[in-house]
C-alpha cells in the first residue's frame, strides 16, 4: 500500500469513527450522516472524508449566492447603517440559535449548520417587499408564485456552478425549502420519510398555493424554523428602536412580562422554553405562555414596524423598477440581445441543460433574485432610482 492509499485509508476510518460517534451522542431522533441521501452519487475524491452534512455547510458557504447575502436586505433598505442587519448576519444568528438549541437537544449541529446557512439564499433584493413585488410578476408571466424558499432550493439545486447545483443532501434541501419562519406555530413534529420526489412535488404545490403548508423532514429541520423566528424577531425590534421607528417603552406589557423588552432577553427566553419542552419529547415546541408572548411580538412587529408607511416610502419605486427590469430583460431575451446583462452577466458559460430546462421567464426571475440591492439598482435608470438615506 503506497503512501496515498495509507492517507485516504487513515481519512476514511476516522470517517466512519465520527458517524459511529453521532450514534453515541446524539438522540435516537437525531438525522445522522451516515443516513444522508443525495439525489446523484459521488466519487470519494469529490466527497472526501468530510461528514455529509458537514461538507453542505462548506458548498453552502462557498456558493456565489452566500457571498451575496452581505447586501440584502433584511426589512429596512435605502438606508445607509453600519449596524442595521443585513441577510447575511441574519442567518448567521440563526445558525448560532439554532446549533445551541440542537447542542442541548443532541441533535446534529452540522446538519442544523447547512440548514440555517442556506435558508434565505433565495431572497430577492430589498426583502419581503422585493418578494412580492417579484411574485406578482411571475404569476402573470405564468410559471407560479416566487416563494424564497422555494428559490433557495432553486439556487442551490439548479442555478450554482452554472447550473450543475451542489448536489446538496436530501435532508438539507428540505429543511431550506420549510424553514417558513413567518409562520407561527406552537409545536413542530417532523414529517418523517421523505423523497427526492416528495421535494419536487411540494416545490410545485408552493408555487401554486403559497398558503400549502410544509413541515420539515427532521427535527434538524424543526429546530432552523423555530429558530429563525428567534432570531429575527428581537433583532428586528432593535434595528426599528435605532432608526426610531419605535420605542422601547411601546412594546405591550404582555410581552415584556413574558419575553423582556431586548433582544438579548428575548433570545434567551425564546431559547431556553425551547430547550425545556422539547427535550426527550420528538417534537420542537414552546411553552403556552411563551407561545402566547411571542404571537403577540409579532403581531406587534408587524403593525408596528413592517407595514409601518414610514419605511415604505420607496415602495413605489421599487415596485416599479422590479417591473421594468423584468420586462426589459425578458424582451432581450426573447430577441436574443447577447449585448444585455441577462447574457453576459448570468447566462454566460451557464450549462445547456439548465438553458433547455427553463422558459424565459424562469432565468430572468432566477437573475433577478440573486440580485443585491446596490445590483438591482445598478442595472435601473439613474434618474429612476430612489435615494439611499445615511442615518448612521
Amino acid at each position: 500500500m503506497d503512501r496515498f492509499e495509507k492517507k485516504t485509508l487513515t481519512l476514511s476510518n476516522l470517517k466512519a469513527e465520527l458517524n459511529q460517534r453521532e450514534t453515541v451522542i446524539y438522540s435516537q431522533s437525531a438525522a445522522f450522516s451516515k443516513d444522508a441521501l443525495r439525489r446523484r452519487p459521488e466519487e470519494r475524491v469529490q466527497s472526501g472524508y468530510r461528514q455529509s452534512y458537514a461538507l453542505d455547510t462548506d458548498r453552502i458557504l462557498h456558493s456565489m449566492a452566500y457571498a451575496r447575502y452581505i447586501d440584502k436586505t433584511q426589512v429596512f433598505y435605502l438606508i445607509r447603517n453600519d449596524h442595521i442587519t443585513h441577510r447575511v448576519l441574519h442567518v448567521q444568528l440563526v445558525s448560532k440559535i439554532a446549533r445551541t438549541i440542537g447542542r442541548f437537544l443532541h441533535l446534529n449541529e452540522d446538519l442544523i449548520e447547512a440548514i440555517a446557512l442556506g435558508h434565505d439564499i433565495g431572497h430577492t433584493p430589498f426583502g419581503h417587499d422585493g418578494e412580492r413585488y417579484l411574485s406578482k410578476l411571475c404569476v402573470d408571466a405564468g410559471i407560479g408564485h416566487f416563494l424564497h424558499n422555494v428559490q433557495s432550493i432553486q439556487f442551490l439545486d439548479c442555478v450554482e456552478r452554472k447550473g450543475r447545483g451542489w448536489n446538496l443532501t436530501l435532508q438539507t434541501l428540505d429543511g431550506i425549502l420549510c424553514h417558513d419562519g413567518e409562520i407561527h406555530n406552537q409545536v413542530l413534529r417532523p414529517q418523517g420519510e421523505k423523497s427526492f420526489d416528495t421535494l419536487g412535488l411540494e416545490m410545485a404545490k408552493k408555487k401554486a398555493d403559497p398558503d400549502f403548508a410544509l413541515m420539515p423532514m427532521t427535527l434538524e429541520g424543526c429546530v432552523v424554523r423555530m429558530a429563525d423566528t428567534v432570531a429575527y424577531i428581537g433583532r428586528d425590534l432593535e434595528d426599528a428602536i435605532r432608526l426610531q421607528v419605535v420605542q422601547r417603552g411601546d412594546l405591550p406589557v404582555e410581552v415584556t412580562a413574558v419575553l423582556g423588552d431586548s433582544n438579548g432577553t428575548i433570545v434567551y427566553n425564546l431559547v431556553t422554553d425551547i430547550i425545556h419542552c422539547s427535550h426527550t419529547t420528538g417534537h420542537i415546541a414552546f411553552s403556552d405562555r411563551v407561545s402566547n408572548g411571542l404571537k403577540q411580538l409579532k403581531q406587534f412587529n408587524l403593525e408596528r414596524i413592517y407595514l409601518n408607511p414610514t419605511i415604505k416610502k420607496n415602495a413605489a419605486a421599487i415596485q416599479t423598477l422590479f417591473e421594468l427590469l423584468f420586462e426589459s430583460y425578458l424582451n432581450d431575451l426573447q430577441k436574443g440581445n447577447e449585448r444585455s446583462k441577462i447574457f453576459t452577466g448570468f447566462l454566460a458559460d451557464m450549462s445547456e441543460e439548465y438553458i433547455e430546462s427553463h422558459r424565459p421567464a424562469e432565468i430572468v426571475r432566477d437573475f433577478i433574485a440573486g440580485m443585491t440591492d446596490r445590483y438591482f439598482l445598478l442595472q435601473c435608470p439613474e434618474r429612476l432610482r430612489p435615494n439611499v438615506i445615511d442615518v448612521s
